[in-house]
């Protein structure tokens, strides 16, 4: 049976070819506009015209100014303070993108709400990183990028494609061109990090590991009771690496635990700034010579101090998301690991 094109020509080819090609669009919230802004420059794209701002109430609204029907739409959104309204503007924006008919939506979320709420510690407790993964899926979204999850098992509460990136080549980079190597013990300040300081060791030439114990007080949010050396520290430089540093308190006592095991110097290396409370004074006031951290998270000027570097996390993310859009390989910009 032959059929009739909408020119009047005969064909064979049932069903209708659409005639454009591909369209990714990157929208942002209020939380760090800046950051959009530089992944959108380095992704040679323009952020798209938002409307968005509260209620008296406190109720946010959020409406695209262009037509985002069959895009390929990625919402990046910094989840810092007050994490809550800007989880949920994030939120409101994917159940839009959802009800204008965007063909797939990607959140990217640099910082991961909730992620150190990942297991029960005790009884009647929630799994609040769960609980965040379900309500992006919910709200309408096929897919999620973030930078350096609190635990890699997280990827799991998903129900999708996860691309997990990581800050530790850009981190390693900055001290590889400033420290002597061969002098360097990286430390891992948990037990959780171990796996993490040993990909540090590889990177930087297979340097010496430490590890430090420490037990926390199940009763008293981020407060940690003792501290224990593991690993050769003894007149060397060392480099704490962690997934974030949100009071400072577990930093500047593994740091002062480093230095009575005999370090000669401690440098930190953290991917997210969290920055809460007493954490600035804590590190300028502590015996750490470097806090290095990414813009993951926002670090406004009353929170900078002089012995902090901020490295721009917006190229790997700019290349993570072109690499989503035109279905190449993100684990290749890891080496394979995810």
């Amino acid at each position: 049976m032959k059929h009739v094109s909408v020119e009047g020509e005969l064909s064979e080819v049932s069903g209708i070819k659409a005639s454009g090609q591909k369209k990714l669009m990157l929208f942002t919230g209020r939380a760090d506009p800046d950051l959009a802004r530089e992944v959108a420059d380095n992704l040679h794209v323009e952020l798209t015209p938002t409307s968005a701002y509260d209620f008296a109430n406190g109720e946010t609204f959020v409406r695209f100014l262009e037509s985002v029907r069959g895009s390929d739409a990625f919402v990046i959104q910094s989840h810092t303070a007050p994490i809550n309204q800007w989880i949920m503007e994030q939120l409101i924006m994917v159940d839009a993108l959802k009800r204008a008919s965007a063909k797939r939506i990607t959140v990217v979320a640099p910082f991961f709400g909730y992620a150190r709420q990942d297991k029960k510690h005790r009884g009647r407790e929630p799994i609040s990183a769960r609980l965040m993964a379900d309500l992006f899926k919910t709200a309408g979204a096929d897919r999620l990028i973030t930078v350096d999850l609190h635990t890699a098992q997280i990827q799991g509460f998903f129900d999708g494609p996860v691309d997990h990136l990581f800050a530790l080549d850009l981190l390693a980079r900055h001290f590889e061109s400033r420290l002597d190597t061969s002098q360097v013990t990286v430390v891992a300040p948990d037990a959780g990090r171990v796996r993490v300081t040993e990909r540090w060791s590889d990177r930087l030439g297979g340097v010496p590991m430490a590890i430090i114990h420490k037990k926390r007080d199940p009763d008293v949010a981020n407060e940690v009771k003792v501290f224990d050396v593991v690993g050769e520290v003894e007149g060397r430089t060392c480099v704490v690496v962690d997934d974030m540093i949100d009071t400072g308190g577990t930093i500047v006592k593994a740091a002062d635990a480093l230095f009575d095991h005999g370090a000669t110097r401690v440098v930190v290396a953290a991917t997210h700034g969290v920055l809460s409370g007493p954490a600035v004074d804590r590190l300028k006031n502590s015996r750490i010579s470097d806090v290095v951290l990414t813009n993951t998270l926002p670090i406004p000027m009353e929170k900078q101090f002089d012995k902090l570097t901020v490295l721009s996390i917006a190229p790997l993310i700019a290349r993570a998301i072109n690499e989503v859009f035109s279905d190449g390989s993100v684990t290749s910009l890891f080496g394979g690991h995810s």
